[in-house]
Parts: structure tokens; sequence; C-alpha cells
């Protein structure tokens, strides 16, 4: 038998803000984590640029949004600009939506920050233990548990974990994913891009025009820190060995712009697009870029991670902790898989946008008359048309209960959650069952996200009408639901919404309980709990 160093319930592999997530959610249930990050240290690079508003509803509720927002840019840098250098004139621009402003549907306001920014924030709220410089070598699935072998990057000592469970965040080129042999499905490398961090003072062509990102015609330019900073991306030139990355940046930013770009970190990288065939394999999951790669333009990539381990990690919980089935993990791949193959279509519609308005200047410049001052966009005021996508998923499971008057044996109606948008560029507020619960003001500073966390939420305009169901298996509290929001959600003055922890709506009835045991029902066919007690 192995000789075991270490004992966790689960094991994150990855430390980016996907895994840090997971380590900092798994830990509010009281699961034991430990993380490996075979880099190390946390990433000297800004790669991902915008923390979506779905994505700060659930640092809310980890108690992070503030830290997230204090060290962000302000709403004033939610737009993107296109301009043919950076020091020319706007000839389009587009508000990021949920980003430049507050929005009705949100209690919170998504930021511009990098993920070098992001990830210190993280791995100080996480508690768990943490290596870096440690990388997975290897993976034995045994009956009961994964067993993980370690090797010290600096020593080369070999060291043995064994987890309940593997969570693999180890991005787009994963180990523990090449490991299991889960194939891809995509276009796959789309571009050999490079980031090249640079410090210069860009202040007189930029500070009357806030933007998160300047598109130009010779490479994307984006403020890195309110204090200061610059990034530029662009194609990976053939010689990149020998590449003057001063001079290219400087000659990026325009013809006589008489700026001389400091440059003080170059990274290549490959633009990747698929989707994971699989997302689990017995007790091992994919999560972010892991399961799933997704093009930067839009900023989807890492806000969809962030997303996944959200749905999964209370579902591990609930496991772990025996208050649910193994099935339940289960309705992971089923849910979040659907919504990272319309992310990736999304993106590349984002990228098509992108590259249209574009040619439309470039069509501008060449043509034999003057050029309008304005390019009309595609996309009317959204940016990207992604709310819908980032508000909008709905999931269709085993763990969301159909929209129907529930009787102790779960018979129901007939009626089915609804289909999952197959677009995401309008949000339309919904209770139906298997949507993000809306945002809705509880009190004049609590919203009804507020109301989520390590539990099962009962919303509902009668308390007392469910307070004798409070008796069923699991963490269940029940809250007030103002009866001005009773319509809004399809209930009568008696009915009642099952949040599930992630936030959505899991089970609704619309008039008061039919038995005293149906609550009891609803949690058990939404977790498995009757299949086993054992993880």
């Amino acid at each position: 038998m192995a000789v075991v160093d270490a004992e966790v319930d689960v094991l994150i592999v990855g430390g980016g803000p996907v895994g840090l997530t997971a380590c900092a959610l798994l830990e509010r249930w009281g699961v034991r984590v430990s993380l490996v990050e075979k880099r190390g240290e946390l990433s000297p690079f800004p790669r991902s640029r915008l923390v979506n508003v779905r994505s700060m509803e659930i640092y809310r509720g980890l108690g992070l949004a503030g830290e997230i927002t204090s060290g962000a840019f302000g709403p004033e840098f939610g737009r993107i600009r296109f301009r043919d250098t950076l020091h020319d004139s706007d000839f389009a621009t587009a508000a990021m939506v949920g980003i430049n402003a507050p929005i009705p549907e949100s209690p919170v306001t998504g930021v511009v920050t990098s993920q070098d920014r992001l990830e210190p924030t993280l791995l100080a709220a996480a508690g768990a233990r943490m290596r870096f410089g440690a990388e997975l070598v290897d993976l034995t699935e045994e009956a009961d548990s994964v067993l993980a072998v370690l090797v010290d990057q600096r020593s080369g000592e070999e060291t043995r974990v064994r987890a309940r469970h593997v969570l693999a965040a180890d991005g787009a080129h994963s180990t523990v994913r090449q490991r299991l042999g889960i194939g891809t499905a995509g276009p796959g490398a789309l571009a050999a891009v490079t980031t090249v961090v640079f410090d210069a003072d860009l202040d007189g062509w930029c500070a009357d025009q806030p933007a998160g990102v300047y598109f130009t015609a010779h490479g994307s330019f984006l403020p890195l820190y309110p204090e200061g900073g610059w990034a530029w991306l662009g194609p990976t030139p053939e010689d990149s060995e020998h590449t003057d990355w001063p001079g290219l940046v400087s000659r990026a930013l325009g013809p006589g712009a008489g700026v001389r770009a400091e440059v003080t970190r170059v990274q290549h990288w490959v633009m990747n697009a698929f989707v994971a065939e699989r997302f689990r394999h017995g007790r091992i999951l994919l999560a972010g870029d892991a399961a799933h790669a997704i093009p930067i333009v839009g900023g989807l990539g890492m806000n969809t991670g962030i997303a996944d381990v959200h749905n999964l990690c209370w579902k591990l919980a609930g496991v772990v902790h025996g208050w649910a089935g193994p099935g339940l993990l289960d309705t992971y791949e089923t849910e979040r898989q659907p919504v990272a193959h319309r992310t990736l279509q999304q993106a590349v519609a984002n990228s098509k946008l992108m590259f249209e308005a574009q040619r439309l200047r470039h069509e501008q410049l060449h043509s034999g008359g003057a050029a309008p001052t304005r390019v009309e966009l595609p996309w009317s005021d959204r940016y990207f048309a992604q709310l819908g996508l980032v508000l909008g998923v709905a999931y269709r499971s085993d763990a969301v209960l159909s929209d129907a008057v529930l009787t102790d044996t779960l018979l129901t109606d007939g009626s089915t959650p609804p289909e999952p948008s197959e677009t995401g560029t309008d949000y339309v507020p919904s209770a139906e069952p298997g949507h993000r619960m809306p945002h809705l003001w509880l009190t004049p500073d609590r919203s009804t996200l507020d109301a989520f966390g390590e539990w099962f939420t009962l919303l509902t305009p009668d308390p007392a009408a469910w307070e004798q169901q409070a008796t069923a298996p699991g963490v269940l509290h029940i809250e007030r639901l103002p009866d001005e929001h009773a319509d809004l959600c399809g209930l009568s003055p008696r009915g009642a919404l099952l949040i599930r922890p992630d936030g959505h709506i899991g089970a609704r009835w619309r008039d008061c309980p039919p038995s005293d045991n149906i609550l009891r029902h609803a949690l058990t066919a939404l977790t498995g709990h009757d299949e086993t007690r054992s993880g």
C-alpha cells in the first residue's frame, strides 16, 4: 500500500482564480481542502481583465466584493474604444453593461481589474493548505478516493495525497484532463498571442477618455492598474526571440507618438477555443479552462470558470458531509457543459463583432470619399450583447424540479423546467425553476441574493405556513419574501421558492404546502439524499 502523506476531502489542482475561488467556497462549507499549483507563485501577468456582475455577486457572498472593487478601476473604465492608433480619436465605442454603471438586475457592479490584482485577494481569503511549486504527476482512482502524486519543483521530493475528490482547475493545457484521456471539441488553437507589460506616460491620450480596452489596428492596449502600468496584446511575431519589444510597442502607439515603452514582462500564449467532452471522470471533476477554453473577447472565460465552481462546490460539500448522494455530482456536467458550449459560441460572435467594426473602419479609410467620423457598431448599447448569458443561465437537470404543484410522491402536472436560452443577448429576470433567483430587495440594503449561502433557502411571503417543514434534510433557512414580490415570482400569498446554495431556483410551489413532508421530499430529490450517505 502506498505511503500517504496527507488526506483531504478535496484536492484542488491549479492556483488561478477558479481554483482559489473553489478553495474559498469549499472552506465556507467546512470541507477539508488542499490546493497545489505547479508555478512557484501567483501569476505576475494581468491575464483576465474583467470580473463580471455574476462573479461579483459570488464574491459578495464570500465577503470579498468590497475589497476587489477597492483595488479595481472606477466604473468610467467600463468601456471599450476603437481607434486607428492609441493617440487617435475613437471611431467607435461601447459600454460594458454591468461594469460601467449599476444595473437594476443586480445589487453589485462588475469591475475592470487584472488577474494579478484579483488573485492575492482570493489567496488571502482562503485558509486551506496550499503548495506552490508542486506539480501533479500521477493520479490513481481507487474505490473511495483518488491518490495523487506530487513532485516539488525545487527539491524533486515526491509526496502523496489521498482525496475523496479532485477538482482540476489547471488550465487549458490541463495535466489532469490529459491524463484522464478526456478529449475536447471546438476550433482549438485560434491564434498565437503575445502580452507585453510596459510603463509609459499615456495619460495625455487616455485620461479624458478612459477605457478598459483600446482596440487598434496595431494591437490592443489595456491599462493595468489605477496607479499605472499598461499591457499590449497582439499577434506573436515569427521571430519572437529577436523582437525589439519596446520598439514594437512604441510603433504600435502610432507614428510620431514620441513615447518610448519601458517593457517589464513579455508572455507568449495561445488563444484556445474548445469544450471538454466530459467534465467528470469518477471522483475527478474539471472546471475553468481545464473544462473549456474561451477566447478572451468579451471577458467570458475566467467568469465562466468562477460560475463552474459556484455550481460545483455546494454539491461536493453535500456529498462529503453526507446530506447528498454521489449522483448529485452528475448534475454538474449536465448543467455546466451546455453553458460552456453557448459561451464559446458567444465568444466567437464577440470576435466577429470586433473584427466587423475594424473592417468597416478600414473600408472607410480606403474609400474614395470622405470617411464619416463614427462607425455604427453592430451591437447597439450592450457590451457584446452578453448580459443574458451572464445572468440568464437556466439549468435543467435532476437538481431542478419541474415548476408544478408537488405532492408527497413528487408527481407533477407534467410541466418541465425551461429550456436554457440559446442566446446571451437579452436578460429577462425569471423565477422559473432552474434560473438564477432574481435580485429583489428584501430590505433597503439586503438583496434576495444575500439570503443564500451554506444552506438551502425557502423564500415565502408566509413563513409560518412553512415552518413545520424546517426539519428537512440538509441545512435550510426560511426567509420572508415581501408581499410586493410575490406576483413577480409567480406565487400566491402562501407560495414558496426553494433556492439552491448557488442561488438557482430548485423548486417552486405557487400555493401553500400540499403536505407536511413536501419540502423534505423535494430536498431529497434535489440532492439524491436517498441514494447513499457516503461519499
